[in-house]
């Protein structure tokens, strides 16, 4: 994983959403090899419930920037303490269709337990770098969305967790940057705009 690629990386930044928030890939090295921290989000959420996300959320007034965003996030999601993270570069800013513009970060982080909350983590899943770049555990839509238009849905599936949405868009940049991987061009399905997303 060559994360002097994401450091020299320039981000593309998205403004005029309603609301601003940040998230942080945080890159682990275990077992001789590079994994991401992935957070299952707890079940009785209003947003997003029971789906594998990068610890993150909405800035609050306190935060200096959105990094500050990313790692208070994270020290209250996971327990990262803010002596922990080296954090390498951002990538480009997301725009979801709750009408958030979401920055991410990517940090080297300690290997080590970590604890989630559970008011807002369900689980916390260190998936393997080489799982995520298996082609064997990756598939894609294509949707048309009423707002946005046509979007490519990527779907990771490792270690019996699925990583989709907003989640896997971050992840398809990170693992493009810093890895020889690419997403094929070639899709798996084209769905109906209102099919149920399929998750495995």
């Amino acid at each position: 994983m060559e994360l002097g690629r994401v450091a020299e990386h320039v981000p593309r930044e998205i403004t005029g959403e309603d609301h601003d928030a940040a998230v942080l890939a945080a890159v682990v090295e275990r077992g001789g090899e590079y994994s991401l921290l992935f957070t299952k989000r707890a079940d009785h959420l209003g947003e997003h419930p029971g789906q594998m996300s990068f610890p993150g959320g909405s800035r609050e007034p306190s935060d200096a920037d959105l990094q500050a965003t990313a790692l208070r996030e994270a020290n209250e999601e996971i327990g990262l303490r803010p002596d922990e993270p080296d954090v390498v570069g951002r990538l480009d800013d997301i725009r979801t269709t709750t009408r958030y513009a979401v920055t991410p970060y990517v940090a080297r982080v300690p290997d080590r337990e970590y604890v989630p909350d559970e008011r807002e983590v369900a689980e916390i899943a260190v998936l393997p770098l080489s799982g995520l770049l298996d082609p064997d555990n990756y598939e894609s839509e294509r949707r048309e969305h009423p707002e946005y238009g046509e979007a490519v849905v990527h779907f990771f599936h490792v270690d019996g967790y699925t990583v989709w949405g907003a989640t896997a868009r971050i992840l398809v940049q990170l693992l493009e940057l810093a890895t020889d991987w690419r997403a094929p061009d070639r899709v798996d399905r084209v769905v109906d705009p209102d099919a149920d997303v399929r998750q495995g």
